[in-house]
């Protein structure tokens, strides 16, 4: 009942700025920009796509979830943490001479951001192999090393196990021949709204033309839901009601954790969507991409209080 989740893993580093860049941001002098921010709040998150659609996956059933990825000598924590919560280190390979994927992250009062990302290790990506003997029944490729992401995607392929396809923050890797390979390659495609519309003028394909080539195309809208476009149909998934918005950083990975536990158990679209979004609203609740814990039970009770019906988890 296994899902290889290939993709990266990553230290956040978020840190708050208690004022609004543009009060310090001159328009007229971004030709010799230097400014520094004092930012007095500062944390420290688990990250990365393969990490965090594991950590969704294992909320909802044990020992399903096999992430694949490249680390760096400074894993130890992150490592410490996945053993913790019963998250398999299998296929995770230690590059010693690499640091673990580092984002850092400040963030202003109007919530925009200035990002920087090292990516470390996972520019190795492609020194992992998906394995065919292992009893893996599904697959995601998520964003990763350009090298890894190509090679993932052709050895699933190759191996007759079928995956899913999302690019993500990868998507401006790859031009539209690259594309056009992934979705022949690719059982399902997963991508945000902003995601699909560039992979539609990229490839020259229709929302439409792609997901006919796809068993099915799942299609994010933030606060509209999302949609999954399935063989002729066109299945609408709101999301739930939330008790506060306190950190969206996440929330994609854990709508795909919930893909996963629906196409592993072979459920419907509906339900598979409805989980999905689950458990995209649930993180969104919590800061940090991995500190949302709720048991079993909770997850049941809040799927009737939103959807109806019974969802057995495990």
């Amino acid at each position: 009942m296994s899902a290889l989740i290939c993709g990266s893993f990553a230290y956040d580093t978020i840190m708050v700025f208690h004022d609004k860049f543009k009060n310090h941001i001159l328009p007229d002098r971004v030709h010799m920009l230097n400014v520094s921010f004092l930012v007095p709040g500062m944390r420290k998150e688990f990250g990365g796509c393969a990490g965090n659609i594991a950590y969704n996956l294992n909320l909802l059933c044990d020992d399903d979830a096999l992430p694949m990825g490249t680390v760096g000598h400074d894993f130890g924590p992150y490592a410490e943490w996945m053993d913790n919560h019963g998250i398999s280190r299998r296929y995770l390979k230690a590059i010693e001479d690499n640091y673990t994927g580092q984002a850092f992250i400040t963030t202003d009062e109007d919530d925009n951001q200035i990002t920087a990302f090292h990516p470390g290790a996972m520019n190795q990506s492609h020194m992992n192999e998906v394995p065919r003997d292992a009893g893996i029944r599904i697959g995601i490729v998520s964003p990763d090393g350009r090298q890894g992401m190509i090679e993932h995607a052709q050895q699933f392929a190759d191996a007759g196990i079928p995956f899913i396809f999302d690019p993500g923050q990868g998507m401006p890797m790859f031009d539209g021949e690259a594309l056009k390979i992934f979705i022949r390659q690719a059982t399902w495609i997963a991508v945000n709204d902003y995601e699909s519309q560039l992979m539609q003028e990229r490839t020259g394909y229709s929302t439409r033309e792609i997901a006919t080539q796809v068993d099915a195309l799942i299609v994010t809208r933030g606060a509209q839901g999302s949609v999954i476009y399935n063989n002729d149909a066109e299945i609408c998934i709101p999301n739930i009601r939330v008790t506060e918005i306190k950190d969206p950083t996440g929330c994609g990975d854990a709508y795909r954790g919930g893909l996963l536990y629906g196409l592993l158990n072979n459920l419907d679209w509906e339900t598979t969507g409805r989980i999905a979004s689950l458990m995209g609203g649930i993180k969104v609740e919590h800061r940090g991409a991995q500190n949302h814990s709720p048991s079993r039970q909770v997850l049941s009770t809040r799927y009737k209080d939103e959807f109806g019906g019974r969802l057995a988890l495990g």
